[in-house]
C-alpha cells in the first residue's frame, strides 16, 4: 500500500474532507500510476477519486472509535505543509 497515505481513524478532530480526499487521490494514483492528469485520464481519475473519498468517509462514520489515536499527523496538519500550501496560495494572489 502506498506509504504516503496517513490513518485517518481516530483523529480528534475528526478526518476532513479535504484530509479524506487527498487520502483517496493517492490510493488512484498508486493503483493507476497516473501522476500527471492528462486530458485523457482526468474524467476517470477525478471521478474514482470523489467515489472512493465518498466510500471512505462513509467508512470512516461506521467504524467503532479507536481505543488509541493514530500514531502520525495527517499531512494536511502538519506546520511545513500548511506553510507550503499558504506559499501557494499567496502566489496566485
Amino acid at each position: 500500500m502506498c506509504r504516503n497515505i496517513t490513518t485517518l481513524r481516530g483523529l480528534q478532530p475528526a478526518a476532513t474532507t479535504d484530509e479524506i480526499e487527498a487520502a483517496a487521490r493517492q490510493y488512484v494514483r498508486k493503483v493507476t500510476g497516473v501522476q500527471s492528469l492528462s486530458d485523457a485520464t482526468r474524467e476517470p481519475f477525478e471521478a474514482a477519486v470523489a467515489e472512493i473519498a465518498q466510500i471512505t468517509a462513509r467508512l470512516l462514520e461506521e467504524l467503532p472509535q479507536r481505543r488509541q489515536p493514530p500514531a502520525t499527523v495527517p499531512p494536511l496538519r502538519r506546520p511545513e505543509v500548511q506553510a507550503r500550501i499558504a506559499q501557494r496560495a499567496a502566489k496566485k494572489a
